[in-house]
């Protein structure tokens, strides 16, 4: 079985995938490594026979379909956020990471390593691959043969040593400080779900109006006055059933149908009246419900105000599901392909939104490989340009930085023309997944022996320091964002998150998606000035 292993690195890879797929689900005090658990099977493995291999261009493909496919999920997340924090979240960011590479700096001055040592093990510690390559890019350039090869190979020492931890002391960062802070998940995804799509539970009420108060003030004027989230379908007056419009005044003994979350509709039964025991949603005599798909392109990026779906059909729009997120449908919702909508309208008209919207479960879940292949060979292109800050310090973002701010772009952009960049929430989800996998899998087997090898003098005085730069740079994040600057802090487990396994790990801990926007904010900027801290390092220690 070694030799098929070592000879085959695609059986090899699928092994690990599968194996740690399974030890991933293993449960330990209610907690479980999930895909993470791949990078440490793959570590098992590597570190058996170093003949275990698994190709270099397995590791980039993964690296670019996970950090590609996020952004083009949290595109429109990403600009609106920082639109309203960037400055604050900017500083942030820059405070943290410099801090960090002040803590390296004193790690180079209490173990007398060398200044490619230091610099490797900071690049390990914050998983940074681009900085590691950009500090040898340098040292190859600047340094004759013979004296380039001795400080490439401290510095590369220095990396797979520290490499795993970089990776622990996130997961172990979020562990601990969201039992220290006792973090409450899912109160603070209701706080958000306004700002990030992070799905509600909602219900449906009737209410019997009984304020008379109310009765001239148009439905749109009662929710510039009350902020409402929630969504009106049918009301029933004198026996008969209408679809609520923005033009509709209510009268007192009206019912109505309303969608919302337990708080919200709390709020409005406040303003109109009462609730009843009357399921009028299951009055199939005038008007009708179906879910539809959005599969036809041409609805793609486009809100729904835009669409006057009420002008041309006699139709009410309630809520939404996008993937496992269910959400109210506004003016403003942005339709993306595999959209689940439900729609209370005629039948023959349910007939003619079906055709409109295309509903067809087969064609949501397409992969449109034009834009895919497109947007992800722009994102390779711009990763693999240098960009120079004077004759000391260059950088390129690679294979991860250049796809995922392409991704970012193309996300927010939505379409262009008839071209759609999305993806199908369903497709975006298997090959992120799929990426991920790759990507751990990869790096796991080819630092297995380098994991191994660091169990000597040199080794745990480098894995000590790894600990110190990775723990104090998650801590002070979670800490600082969460206490100071009153950050949520599931957003704050993205920003720790500068590896996917992180990520992942973040992710099945908050339940929703909140962690990707937060990783999306804060990775492509990180990166950059992770670059040029460790270039500053070598240059000042050496």
């Amino acid at each position: 079985m070694l030799e098929i292993l070592i000879t085959y690195p695609l059986v090899l890879l699928f092994v690990v995938a599968a194996m740690g797929y399974l030890v991933g689900q293993v449960r330990i005090g209610g907690s479980s490594l999930g895909v993470a658990a791949v990078l440490f099977t793959g570590l098992g493995f590597g570190a058996i026979d170093p003949r275990m291999q698994i190709p270099e261009i397995i590791l980039l493909l993964g690296l670019s379909l996970f950090v590609y496919t996020i952004g083009l999920s949290s595109g429109s997340a990403f600009f609106k956020a920082y639109q309203k924090n960037g400055f604050r979240d900017l500083t942030f960011v820059l405070l943290t990471m410099t801090g960090t590479g002040v803590i390296a700096a004193l790690m180079w001055l209490l173990f007398d390593f060398s200044a490619a040592s230091i610099t490797g093990i900071y690049s390990g510690s914050t998983t940074n691959t681009p900085a590691l390559a950009g500090v040898i890019d340098y040292i190859n350039n600047s340094y004759p043969a013979h004296q380039a090869k001795g400080m490439v190979e401290d510095s590369v020492i220095g990396y797979s040593f520290s490499y795993v931890m970089g990776v622990l002391g996130g997961i172990i960062a979020i562990t601990v400080t969201e039992k220290l802070f006792r973090i409450d998940y899912k109160a603070e995804a209701k706080q958000l779900r306004k700002i990030y799509p992070v799905g509600e539970d909602l219900i449906s009420s009737t209410i019997e109006i009984t304020n008379s108060e109310i009765g001239r003030t148009e439905l749109r004027d009662l929710f510039k006055q009350h902020n409402w989230n929630i969504v009106f379908g049918r009301l029933y007056r004198g026996g008969e059933a209408i679809l609520v419009q923005w033009s509709q005044a209510f009268l007192v003994g009206d019912l109505v149908m309303v969608v919302g979350s337990r708080e919200d509709l709390d709020e409005a039964i406040e303003v109109l009246g009462k609730e009843v025991n009357a399921a009028l949603e299951n009055d199939r005599k005038e008007f009708d419900v179906r879910h539809i798909f959005v599969s036809n392109p041409e609805m793609v990026g486009r809100t729904v105000a835009s669409l006057n779906i009420t002008e041309k059909f006699n139709t009410v729009i309630t809520r939404l599901r996008r993937g496992d997120t269910e959400m109210l449908v506004k003016g403003d919702t942005i339709l993306e392909l595999g959209d689940r909508i439900r729609f209370i309208a005629r039948r023959e008209d349910l007939k003619e939104l079906s055709k409109l919207f295309g509903d067809s479960y087969k064609a949501a879940g397409k992969v449109d490989l034009f834009s895919f292949g497109v947007g992800i060979s722009l994102g390779l292109i711009l990763g693999n340009i240098v960009f120079n800050f004077g004759s000391a310090i260059s950088f390129k973002l690679g294979y991860a930085g250049g796809p995922l701010i392409v991704g970012l772009l193309l996300g927010a952009l939505r379409r262009t023309g008839k071209v759609v960049w999305t993806l199908p929430y369903s497709a975006n989800v298997t090959l992120q997944q799929l990426g991920l996998i790759l990507l751990l899998s990869a790096i796991g087997v080819r630092s297995g022996q380098a994991f191994i090898q660091s169990i000597s003098v040199e080794g745990i005085w480098i894995f000590l320091s790894s600990c110190v730069i990775s723990l104090a740079a998650a801590f002070s994040m979670l800490v600082v964002g969460y206490k100071f600057l009153k950050m949520p802090f599931s957003l704050l487990t993205g920003m720790v998150a500068n590896q996917p396994a992180i990520l992942d790990f973040a992710s099945s801990r908050v339940g929703n998606n909140i962690p990707l926007y937060g990783y999306a904010m804060v990775f492509p900027i990180a990166m950059v000035v992770k670059i040029i801290i460790s270039q500053i390092l070598f240059l000042v220690l050496v």
